[in-house]
């Protein structure tokens, strides 16, 4: 264990309790009043040597947290921090933890009893602004707030941060079209932007009825749905260039969304769209959700090794894969990966595989072009070896999936007999389901509480009376997340702990 995890070991400690949180953020408004501008702002803080200096949880996470550096309290305003690893600077050293709400930690390495010199002074000085005036035109000072109740400097008008917005492309070939559109309408919000692509395998007719029936609902102009599209192997790159494609035309005509999420026409959530953006909303938008693995095992004779041309890159039509009679070796230039093809991509990565300057990712689609199965490693291989993102990799992809322990090509059909299972895990999607199973009827009814050729209810249907509630559009900030919602906070919050965090995060077996 190097020197920054053993130095990030030390630095947990106790958390604070709700109380004493709140009671430290209405010390720090004080202080603000006390210190006055031109001081340094930074980050801070969870624990110091042995002492609590502050926890970022607490239902509403608070703006203003509070640090101490060169004798100097200030306040920072930073809801999106999320440093990764250590710094130090100026006799100062930088310890982030994503999985602790999002702040890090700045401390001074210099003796104790100055930090605690500073904290009496600045006891003093709130205690003079908080004595009563000798002047009789002063008003009496309003009572003291009860101790288990100090109001939080935070706006009003919202219970929490603002929800984000998802980048949907859902794919699929020839007979998925009516597939396609009960996706849509079960993860539909109107903050959300979706991209839905019929490979070439799919008639035209097919591809302009979708069209059609995917913007017919009232204020759809979210959605879109790509009108001339190549043919998709799914075993070569061409199902690798579709995906990327997909994420191009999602960055050209969004400009604001913030997670990219692929869904194939055999996936369904498991999770209200209130529920999922609810949870979201929460983390740092940084956070890649990729299920991965460095172990190559049998894949290495099936899967790297052999050579691969797929016709679907240069003919107009649909034809299988051929393979060459040789093999090639294993890279030492970088570290494969692998896993499952079902992603949850934050917006800057995917800039950085579409648009960046880094060569990393265009190298990496040169190599996967000639391998099998290339949609399920790309993704995973250029975050791993990429040192800018290889610590944002959370290991799960929020799929439940069922394999087969004989035969691992593809997961098995999710029936009635899953749906246990399925709701217990928390997690937001399922894959495979067959088309117009009756668990997919249980899922709506039971679950998303959608009405056939209607979206999944949510705090934007405003509608009353004989008219369909998602008839009418409110306001889509509003979110009423519902019980699932809770799993799934569960679940992330603990892929989030900092031993899981890290721990299985691009491991190099």
């Amino acid at each position: 264990m190097d020197g920054v995890d053993r130095e990030r070991r030390r630095s947990r400690g106790p958390r604070t309790t709700g109380l004493q949180q709140q009671q430290l953020v209405a010390l720090v408004v004080a202080a603000q009043r006390t210190v006055g501008p031109g001081h340094f702002v930074e980050v801070g803080a969870r624990h110091l040597r042995g002492e609590i200096i502050m926890d970022g949880r607490g239902g509403t996470a608070p703006e203003h947290v509070v640090a101490e550096r060169r004798g100097t309290l200030a306040v920072s305003h930073r809801p999106d921090c999320c440093l990764l690893g250590a710094q130090k600077t100026n006799g100062t050293r930088s310890l982030a933890y994503p999985d602790e709400g999002g702040y890090s930690l700045q401390y001074d390495s210099r003796p104790l009893p100055c930090l605690l010199l500073s904290c009496l002074l600045l006891l003093l000085l709130l205690h003079l602004l908080s004595s009563p005036s000798s002047s009789s035109s002063s008003p009496p000072p309003p009572p003291p707030s009860p101790p288990h109740h100090v109001p939080l400097p935070v706006d009003a008008s919202s219970a929490g941060p603002a929800p984000p917005s998802l980048a949907f492309l859902l794919t699929g070939s020839a007979g998925d079209a009516d597939r396609l559109l009960r996706l849509l309408l079960a993860t539909y919000h109107p903050r959300n932007l979706y991209l839905l692509l019929l490979d070439g395998a799919a008639s035209a007719g097919d591809r302009a009825r979708l069209a059609r029936q995917a913007r017919a609902g009232p204020g759809r102009a979210n959605v879109h749905v790509v009108g001339d599209p190549g043919f998709a192997n799914p075993r070569g790159a061409s199902t690798l260039a579709a995906t990327l494609h997909g994420a191009s035309l999602l960055l050209r005509v969004g400009q604001d969304w913030d997670w990219f999420v692929h869904l194939d026409a055999g996936d369904y959530p498991l999770v209200t769209p209130d529920d999922l953006l609810h949870v979201l909303s929460y983390i740092p938008k940084d956070l890649n959700f990729i299920q991965h693995t460095s172990y190559i095992g049998w894949r290495e004779s099936r899967q790297i090794r052999p050579i691969v041309v797929d016709p679907g890159l240069y003919l107009s039509s649909r034809t299988d894969i051929f393979y060459a009679t040789q093999k090639r070796e294993l890279p030492n230039a970088y570290k494969l990966f692998t896993g499952s093809s079902s992603v949850i991509l934050s917006r800057k990565f995917i800039e950085y595989c579409i648009i960046g300057t880094d060569n990393l990712p265009r190298t990496m689609l040169m190599y996967y072009t000639n391998m099998p199965l290339p949609h399920r490693k790309y993704f995973q291989t250029v975050l791993c070896n990429s040192p800018e993102f290889n610590r944002t990799v959370v290991n799960h992809d929020l799929h439940y999936s069922k394999w087969d322990s004989s035969s691992k090509k593809e997961p098995l059909l999710l029936t009635l007999d899953d749906v246990e299972n399925m709701t217990q895990s928390g997690v937001a999607f399922g894959t495979r389901f067959s088309m117009d199973d009756p668990v997919l009827n249980h899922i709506d009814e039971e679950i998303l509480h959608r009405q056939p050729e209607e979206p999944a209810p949510g705090g934007w249907c405003i509608g009353v009376g004989d008219v369909s509630p998602c008839s009418v559009s409110g306001n889509p900030d509003v979110l009423r997340p519902g019980p699932a919602a809770m799993k799934l906070a569960k679940l992330l919050a603990q892929r989030l702990t900092y031993r899981n965090f890290y721990s299985q995060q691009c491991i190099w077996d």
